[in-house]
């Protein structure tokens, strides 16, 4: 598991998604967890595109995203971005969690590390 540290660069493009898959793959991991202040604030905004951009990216190279953190703000305001966080945390690809022990079990009831 790769767990990117609460302050760095934002990630808003594929450019940087590539960095991302690249670390993960020398280090040999699944899942790259991401704090969701990491994130571009468009991540949230679904009509952006930027989180389909950076989601797609990412499941292309088999891996796993987690995002890390309190999301209900923009959920709150946004239905598609609710269904969206559900159908996504029914899958197997990307996630959302409100902290890293949701993302421990999760990991621990599929047997991955």
């Amino acid at each position: 598991m790769q767990y990117l540290d609460v302050d760095g660069p934002v990630i808003s493009t594929p450019e940087q998604t590539s960095d991302l898959i690249g670390n993960a793959w020398v280090d040999d991991v699944s899942v790259i967890a991401v704090p969701v202040n990491r994130l571009d604030p468009a991540f949230l905004d679904l009509r952006s595109g930027v989180a389909g951009e950076i989601t797609q990216k990412i499941v292309n190279y088999r891996l796993k995203l987690a995002v890390i953190g309190d999301v209900s703000a923009a959920v709150a305001t946004s239905e598609p971005l609710a269904d969206y966080i559900r159908e996504t945390n029914r899958g197997e690809h990307i996630w959302f969690f409100d902290d890293e022990a949701g993302l421990a079990e999760r990991l621990a009831a599929r047997g991955v590390r």
